[in-house]
């Protein structure tokens, strides 16, 4: 897919939060692990009173919901994303927060000096980034010599994978991006950082309601081969592979922290 195809389809996806709180509701109804990845990502912050705060590619800003503390221990905290809607989407969010500063920002070319920030975070978007190594050398120019760089995302052995193994008799294959995973994401970003650790979450999903996970299907970007396929055929197959009135299905995720 080549990148002016691919951002017309982000756009499409994410001009406003739909698709988005489509796919975090399966989360929040069938993980297993319930602590929440959401949570797990926020309790390996090390966000200290008077830092300064970044966050691209915020979404919804979910994750912020209810983290008082962290909140208030940013002397300023900037949330901002690439799409209007998600912007929109925070700020309604989050309106009880008013020291919060909200930009459409690219991270190819954030516009803020050098040394900016204590702590930059970009969780689950780096993939979708045209030129990664522009955006990660832009990160790291805001980014204050002491400071450190947050960013979660997938692997490539979990849902999609899962998912299209059982729809490959129909034609349908993965086309999960993988320009940034848990299985490459350590050598892309050595090309800037230096410290980097890898964190793992464990977790899967036991989906008991089959049109649910229906849903986020036909949600997701990377598998739009799926308007060929009726939803009442792939919700055959998906209930031909439940056990017990549960069907058991991998996830895969985790994050990096780079310094």
């Amino acid at each position: 897919m080549n990148t002016l195809n691919n951002t017309g389809i982000l756009k499409k996806q994410y001009a406003n939060a739909d698709h988005l709180n489509t796919r975090i509701s399966i989360h929040d109804k069938y993980s297993t692990n319930k602590t929440g990845f959401g949570n797990w990502i926020v309790s390996h912050y090390n966000i200290k009173p008077g830092m300064k705060v970044l966050e691209l590619g915020c979404g919804t800003g979910a994750m912020w919901k209810g983290r008082d503390e962290i909140i208030h221990n940013c002397a300023r905290l900037i949330l901002s994303d690439f799409s209007e809607g998600m912007i929109a989407a925070a700020k309604a969010a989050l309106s009880k927060y008013n020291h919060i500063e909200y930009m459409v920002i690219d991270i190819q070319d954030i516009p803020f000096k050098a040394d900016s920030f204590d702590v930059v975070i970009a969780n689950m978007m780096l993939y979708h980034v045209p030129d990664l190594q522009k955006g990660l050398s832009e990160v790291r120019r805001v980014l204050k010599a002491s400071g450190t760089f947050y960013c979660a995302t997938y692997g490539e052995h979990g849902i999609v994978e899962y998912i299209s193994d059982l729809l490959s008799p129909y034609g349908i294959t993965d086309y999960t991006n993988k320009n940034f995973t848990l299985q490459n994401g350590r050598t892309l970003l050595s090309n800037v950082f230096h410290q980097i650790e890898q964190l793992e979450y464990k977790d899967s999903l036991r989906v008991t309601d089959i049109d649910d996970i229906v849903e986020y299907i036909y949600s997701l970007s990377s598998m739009t081969a799926l308007n060929t396929l009726p939803r009442v055929e792939v919700r055959k197959i998906l209930a031909q592979n439940m056990e017990d009135g549960v069907l058991n299905i991998p996830k895969e995720y985790g994050m990096f922290t780079a310094c």
